[in-house]
């Protein structure tokens, strides 16, 4: 399907490896230009050879001033900015007695307050084109309870930013959503760890809490990713759209 993305302007945080790099290849794929940022230059340069292209730069999005030069970095190389996904994030930390208030800030400078300002950054150039997109990557464990309390806790605060965000930039033509993808397996995820470490563990998981009976794929959290950011989900906005297999136990 032609989604009528090509020659957007795009820029992807965390787009290095597993979904943020999936997306990527979607955008690219539809004719999009695409800038990725990540924090690791080796990560960055694997990704330069396989994806054709591609436009990267190296930044710590834990650091206001780093998202700052990132997006005047941008704003050089594309004049601006069409479709932002917000995917750069990490898990950290244990159970919440023994987790540091410094690793609770660490989560919610990644996961969330990196969002929340680079959303800030492109909606006054979104506005005076009158359009634009921007797709969190949040988590079904934003939206119900499960993994640690410090990642849980900064998805389920981008959900809510993304409703928030929504309901103010749609009168601008500006569409905010959230995908929150379920346990998703790829060469440099956490599952597959987990799964080099106990196959038997990981697999029962599988067959006992994803109905679907196996782990999702970057490309399927991708595809959602590209169709959303497109005019073709125009009538959808400040949503959060599980991608699991079925694996969220939410009734909505």
């Amino acid at each position: 399907m032609d989604l009528g993305l090509k020659d957007k302007k795009v820029l992807i945080t965390g787009g290095s490896k597993g979904i943020g790099k999936g997306i990527a290849k979607s955008f690219i794929e539809e004719g999009a230009s695409v800038l990725i940022v990540a924090r690791s230059q080796e990560g960055l340069a694997a990704a330069e050879k396989e994806l054709a292209q591609v436009h990267t730069l190296q930044a710590d999005l834990t650091n206001e001033t780093e998202r700052e030069r990132v997006y005047a970095q941008a704003l050089e190389t594309f004049g601006g900015i069409d479709v932002l996904i917000n995917n750069v994030g990490a898990s950290n930390g244990g159970k919440i007695e023994e987790t540091s208030m410094q690793q609770f800030e660490e989560a919610m400078a990644l996961n969330y307050f990196s969002a929340v300002h680079f959303s800030k950054l492109v909606l006054p150039g979104m506005k005076t084109k009158g359009e634009g997109s921007i797709v969190n990557i949040s988590s079904i464990f934003g939206r119900e309870s499960g993994g640690k309390a410090t990642y849980n806790n900064a998805k389920a605060a981008m959900i809510s930013f993304t409703k928030a965000l929504a309901d103010e930039a749609i009168q601008d033509g500006i569409r905010v959503n959230s995908v929150a993808p379920g346990a998703i397996l790829h060469p440099d995820g956490n599952w597959q760890k987990r799964l080099d470490e106990n196959p038997d563990k990981i697999n029962q998981f599988v067959q006992e809490q994803i109905p679907a009976g196996r782990f999702g794929t970057v490309e399927e959290i991708a595809d959602v990713v590209t169709f959303m950011a497109s005019d073709k989900a125009s009538w959808i906005s400040g949503a959060s759209l599980n991608v699991d297999g079925g694996q969220s136990k939410m009734n909505m």
